[in-house]
């Protein structure tokens, strides 16, 4: 047999395969917020190498999403790979019950340095939802331990999205989220209206008055406010004014509530700072660290607390916090956590962010003059175009991947978040590719 027979009969063996492999997928896997009985449409994945993700089908699709905030320095990184590597050839794993090792250790001191003052403990585990859910256990058991045992309700925004699982669904959006289909078992807590003074409007403290009036109605209640800074994601992508996160700080200390931040999409310089709640200059009492804290290798965790609230806790009824997942401080997972950090300030990550907001102020805003756009909006790395319609996610998913990128839109917004190594040419066939979806019907509902 030829060279020239051997290579269709390959590349034939491989699309049945991958045919096979994608059929199997589609009648078995359950993949994130689809049907089993009519499920999206899901793309097999061979590989992915800095800010391209290939396709067993051949197509090498520029990453818009960062595998939903995840992938910070782009995929397969050497340096991160090395990480692992290295970490892997001494231990992957070892409980965190009793014993204790130097990348856990390493980790949680660079999160201390790096967080606004004040956040001296470190919990770690195992994804952004459980971070969320060990704040909200912090908060309850804190006040348990100074007996203010009424105070046992969360206070949060509309709009907000904090994770799925059961704590976390309970202050998320109530009407958005997921509350309606778990209405009878989840806690019940108090939402005032979402933020609505914009990032780059002028303040007005009329945006808070409604929220002091529940902070004043239900303080006696109330063991923590719940927020994502500057930053509402999955509630559409919304910028709101830091004076509004100040103002929160400000009543939290008024009423005696603990402040929790949900830094779990915003940190890192996602929003050109550091941490997203830096915009207010507030140091919260909790703060919920995920997604990008390992660059997109393996899921990790962290929620940082004051001492008041470790020394509070530690000295209650208990004696300890009630909580203890057993990959709590994975070890691989810790290694290329510092690593990811590390490049983080090796790559100027300032630089990068700047760069990045620059394209997409001077591409990305111009749609808003498209007849199928509400508004634009781009802070740091985040780039968001509200249409006036919903997406149709298979049939826009399908035509990203024609046009050479990954974006995956939700509702009626199409949004990107790039790596931090994405540079200036692949940014725009990004806004190019949302461009010209924006003119085909098929896309839209």
């Amino acid at each position: 047999m030829t060279l020239s027979t051997l290579l269709p009969n390959l590349s034939l063996q491989m699309n049945k395969k991958h045919a096979k492999l994608l059929e199997y997928d589609k009648s078995h896997i359950w993949h994130p917020y689809t049907s089993m009985s009519n499920p999206l449409p899901s793309y097999l994945v061979e590989s992915a190498e800095g800010v391209y993700i290939k396709l067993a089908s051949g197509e090498k699709l520029i990453d818009g999403m960062s595998s939903w905030w995840s992938v910070l320095h782009g995929y397969n990184h050497p340096k991160l790979n090395a990480a692992l590597l290295e970490q892997s050839q001494k231990m992957s794993h070892v409980m965190f019950g009793g014993l204790t090792h130097q990348s856990a250790i390493d980790l949680c001191e660079k999160l201390i340095n790096l967080t606004p003052s004040g956040l001296d403990k470190v919990f770690l585990s195992d994804s952004g939802s459980v971070a969320v859910e060990v704040a909200m256990k912090m908060a309850l058991q804190y006040h348990h331990a100074k007996d203010n045992r009424d105070k046992s309700k969360i206070l949060t925004v509309k709009n907000g999205y904090h994770g799925d699982t059961f704590a976390a669904m309970s202050v998320c959006d109530p009407v958005t989220g997921m509350h309606q289909l778990f209405e009878q078992v989840l806690m019940k807590n108090y939402f005032a209206p979402a933020p609505a003074v914009s990032f780059e409007q002028p303040w007005q403290k009329d945006d808070i008055l409604q929220l002091s009036q529940l902070f004043a109605k239900h303080h006696h209640e109330l063991a923590a406010f719940i927020i994502e800074p500057i930053v509402q994601g999955t509630g559409g992508m919304r910028f709101y004014h830091p004076e509004y996160l100040t103002a929160c700080k400000k009543l939290c200390q008024q009423y005696d509530v603990l402040l929790i931040v949900d830094e779990i999409a915003t940190g890192f310089g996602r929003t050109g700072k550091l941490f997203a709640c830096e915009w207010a200059n507030i140091s919260p009492d909790i703060m919920c660290l995920g997604k990008t804290l390992t660059g997109g290798y393996i899921t990790l965790a962290a929620t940082l607390c004051t001492d008041d609230i470790a020394e509070t806790i530690s000295n209650g009824e208990a004696g300890c916090f009630m909580h203890g997942p057993t990959f709590m401080g994975n070890a691989l997972a810790c290694a290329v956590a510092n690593a990811n950090i590390d490049l983080l300030f090796e790559n100027d990550w300032s630089s990068q962010v700047n760069a990045i907001e620059s394209i997409l102020k001077d591409f990305l805003l111009p749609l808003s003059a498209h007849e199928r756009v509400k508004e634009t909006r781009v802070l740091g790395t985040i780039g968001a175009v509200e249409c006036v319609q919903a997406v149709n996610v298979a049939n826009i998913q399908k035509r990203f991947v024609e046009l050479g990128v990954w974006i995956r839109p939700f509702g009626k917004l199409i949004y990107i978040i790039p790596p931090l190594i994405t540079e200036k040419k692949q940014l725009k066939t990004l806004i190019n590719a949302i461009n010209t979806v924006l003119d085909e019907e098929a896309c839209f509902i």
